[in-house]
């Protein structure tokens, strides 16, 4: 009789264990599906903003572009279109080679950019060629050009260049997007479009307006969706392996540690600069210059400490010497997986916490 009683009170002491197992298990189960979830989210973004292909920018042609609320694709203006559709409203920027200009077109802002003097045409006309030639989600859009008067219309991004970054992210509006993961995403951005540069239909191509970190952060524009397209092309020579040429990044001697080591004068200070015997590099001098751009893109949000610890060793490799740098596209990748660890990071320890 004790042994019956014995075995009904542990069978009802199992019974009524079953229920309570059974939330922890459903809750696993939905922790693991909300960290795909969350990490499929993250990885769409990165390869929809910035990816490894060309498409996404438009369903236009090659030639033509929408704007604003415009439902069909118009043809990029020529001079005649510029000189009597679009009107400058005020000067918004520019640099040696170009004057920027807030206009107007059939009620749409567009940016018109000038030539600022004739000594600096080929410069000029270079650029308006590489935004023709590399139109792509990494480039800013191509509206129209006008090689006579030395004209080109883009699209016009309000936030302007990428260093008013962290002027905008300090706006009341924009403080919520002021995180780790809206900066890291724009490193990401970053690094894509210099992938896409080294490995461009036309060939290899260097950012050599980066002198120094201000210049790099003149080059790129920050959209209003909070991702960064190549805007300044004036600058961007090829590399031909095949044709043994290399690149010299203009004729003056540079100078600082943001450069490479190999775009420095070699023959030290008892030797005149001559541009003549400057040594010619490649397109590994952007590499070098990436973790700077990169931590001040992480800026000082919380959790960017963090990101800039698991990059570290990606970062210590673009420090290297000219042959032992990493690709553009083998720090992209580190960046991607970087981003997925962290993701997931964010994710657990909360669902690890509450089982």
């Amino acid at each position: 009789m004790t042994v019956t009683v014995w075995r009904e009170k542990s069978q009802s002491v199992k019974s009524d264990r079953m229920p309570k197992l059974i939330p922890p298990v459903l809750f696993l189960l939905l922790a693991a599906l909300l960290v795909n979830l969350v990490l499929y989210q993250y990885l769409s973004d990165v390869s929809v903003s910035h990816g490894k292909t060309n498409t996404g920018l438009s369903v236009c042609p090659h030639g033509h572009f929408r704007l604003g609320t415009l439902k069909n694709c118009s043809p990029w203006l020529s001079c005649g279109a510029i000189r009597g559709e679009v009107h400058k409203v005020k000067h918004v920027g520019g640099g040696a080679v170009k004057r920027v200009f807030l206009s107007e077109w059939k009620e749409n802002k567009v940016a018109l950019s000038q030539l600022t003097t004739l000594e600096l045409q080929e410069d000029f006309l270079h650029g308006v060629q590489m935004l023709k030639s590399l139109q792509s989600k990494y480039v800013v859009k191509l509206l129209g050009f006008c090689e006579e008067d030395f004209l080109v219309l883009t699209e016009y991004h309000p936030f302007g260049s990428l260093k008013n970054l962290n002027q905008v992210l300090n706006l009341p509006k924009y403080k919520a997007s002021n995180t780790w993961h809206r900066r890291f995403m724009l490193a990401i951005d970053y690094v894509s479009i210099i992938h896409y540069l080294h490995n461009s239909p036309l060939g290899t191509f260097v950012m050599c307006d980066s002198s120094d970190l201000d210049k790099v952060l003149s080059q790129y524009l920050l959209t209003s969706d909070f991702h960064i397209v190549v805007n300044d092309l004036d600058a961007l020579p090829l590399v031909n392996r095949s044709a043994g040429e290399l690149v010299r990044c203009g004729h003056q001697e540079l100078q600082g540690e943001f450069v490479a080591p190999e775009q420095l004068w070699p023959y030290g200070p008892e030797v005149p600069f001559e541009d003549s015997l400057m040594p010619s590099y490649d397109e590994k001098t952007d590499i070098w210059k990436i973790p700077d751009v990169t931590d001040f893109l992480l800026g000082e949000a919380e959790g960017s400490d963090l990101v800039r610890f698991h990059l570290f060793d990606i970062h210590v490799a673009c420090k290297k010497s000219l042959a032992e740098r990493p690709s553009a596209e083998k720090v992209l990748d580190s960046y991607r997986r970087v981003l997925t660890s962290l993701v997931r990071e964010m994710v657990m320890p909360g669902t690890r916490d509450m089982l």
